[in-house]
């Protein structure tokens, strides 16, 4: 084995084959971005400690502020493998940010004389939960909602654009009212709109209220100090999270659980239109553009094989499993702790990186795709029977006997034609003449209702 690091040698295709794909997910939900956030969250309650008025800790100088939101800036690899040598003693990770940065503020005097208020009165998770929310806030703000946005892009404007093109709709797998392929589009745009709001509207939680979430230690220190005003400022105004006041050691991960059910909801909603759009390339209402060198066989030459669904699909299965076991189990923990959060919280990037596969195959096989209006028109004038909906509705309207009856007597199991259906209006004596010709004049496709203006109504904003 000559690099073990090697892409090749991964054990998750995330950072093997898949590991291009993923590059700006990496910095933000890898261990790296769990230090750094830490590293963040512990900087920002040192600097708020400095300007709390205690006598012990004068407010830090302009210059050794700068210094320590320039750690934060400027945190890279080198500081990352540094902590990470720090824990080899520890064994300890939080412990080892704590030493790096006693270690990096220890060429200034002023910084050096306060080293003990770093990570004052704090519990390792105090800065866990800090840094877990800062991570998700902006994987989600930078990555998750913008992939989502250019999806829902792409759905509108093919929504936008085949929004008359005319589609027999099939119901149990059996032919039923045609709509258009626009409007089904948009259903689908329209329904993953209202997942990425519900994703968009999850509230970061955050605490910093010491070992059992009573501020013990704080109060033993300052007994006279509103340690709870404080710690609200510095996770509302300091590190942009919403402050949750009742906690047991761990913030308790409801919010996250909220996150994970609503990302798992908009993978679903995408599953199902994976297997939607590979039906239709089945059924050949869909056309996939082929790509100069690309093999979808290695026997039969023909096939271009619908496989960005495909993986779409599989890729939303994984993400959704990880999501679902998060959401189920984050909330849970014995008494005032335990840690088998610790390990599942490891795996953020594990969920959000197979979502964003799915999304990227997704907006890869869309780009493939082409209309057949051929092959949607011959498949509408060959159902002709999907007209008995609107016949026995109009007679229904005009008091005609046994409408649903009759038209089920006409065409249940039958192969009906144009001719047929216009012999049976003529026959509609109770039907005004001027009904019966307009009855007459439908057909197939353009007995869509309101489709298309829904389709092209339809705006993702």
């Amino acid at each position: 084995m000559s690099d073990p690091l090697s892409p090749l040698f991964a054990l998750s295709p995330l950072d093997g084959r898949y590991v291009a794909k993923l590059e700006a997910l990496r910095p933000l939900l890898s261990e790296f971005g769990l230090m750094h956030r830490r590293v963040q969250v512990e900087v920002e309650w040192f600097i708020a400690l400095s300007d709390a008025g205690f006598a012990e800790f004068a407010p830090l100088s302009e210059a050794a502020r700068g210094f320590l939101r320039g750690l934060v800036v400027r945190f890279g690899e080198f500081d990352a493998q540094a902590i990470k040598d720090i824990e080899k003693t520890t064994n300890h990770d939080v412990k080892a940010v704590e030493y790096w940065l006693k270690q990096r503020a220890g060429s200034s005097d002023e910084l050096r004389a306060a080293g003990e208020f770093v990570h004052f009165a704090c519990t390792s998770e105090d800065i866990n939960n800090t840094s877990h929310a800062l991570m998700l806030t902006a994987a989600r703000g930078e990555i998750l909602l913008p992939a989502l946005d250019g999806l829902i892009a792409t759905l509108t404007r093919m929504a936008q654009a085949q929004a008359a093109q005319p589609m027999l709709a099939l119901t149990h797998g059996q032919t039923a009212s045609p709509t258009t392929v626009g409007k089904e589009v948009a259903n689908v745009a329209a329904r993953l709109a209202r997942a990425r709001a519900a994703i968009a509207a999850v509230q970061p939680l955050a605490k910093m209220n010491g070992a059992v979430g009573n501020y013990n230690a704080h109060l033993a220190a300052y007994p006279g100090f509103d340690w709870e005003a404080f710690s609200r400022r510095v996770v509302e105004q300091q590190l942009g999270l919403a402050f949750n006041p009742y906690t047991i050691q761990i913030e308790p991960h409801d919010w996250m659980a909220e996150l994970f059910d609503a990302m798992a909801r908009a993978n679903t909603i995408l599953i199902d239109w994976s297997r939607d759009a590979w039906g239709y390339i089945s059924l050949g209402y869909f056309s996939q553009k082929t790509k100069e060198g690309e093999i979808g066989s290695s026997t039969m030459p023909h096939k271009v094989n619908p496989i960005d669904f495909e993986n779409a699909e599989g890729n939303f299965g994984l993400a959704n499993a990880l999501l679902d076991h998060m959401a189920r189990k984050l909330p849970i923990s014995r008494w005032q702790r335990d840690l088998t959060d610790s390990t599942v919280l490891r795996n953020l990037g594990v969920a959000f990186g197979y979502t964003l596969l799915g999304i990227d195959g997704l907006q890869r096989g869309m780009g493939k795709l082409s209309v057949n209006a051929q092959a949607l028109d011959a498949d509408l004038d060959a159902a002709w029977e999907v007209l008995a909906e609107p016949i026995q509705t109009v007679m229904r309207r005009y008091g005609a006997a046994n409408p649903y009856e009759r038209l089920k007597e006409l065409t249940r199991g039958r192969t009906i034609t144009r001719e047929a259906i216009a012999d049976f209006i003529d026959t509609l004596t109770e039907v005004p003449a001027a009904e019966r010709a307009r009855l007459k004049a439908m057909t197939p496709g353009t007995y869509t209702g309101l489709a298309a203006p829904l389709a092209r109504r339809f705006d993702k904003s």
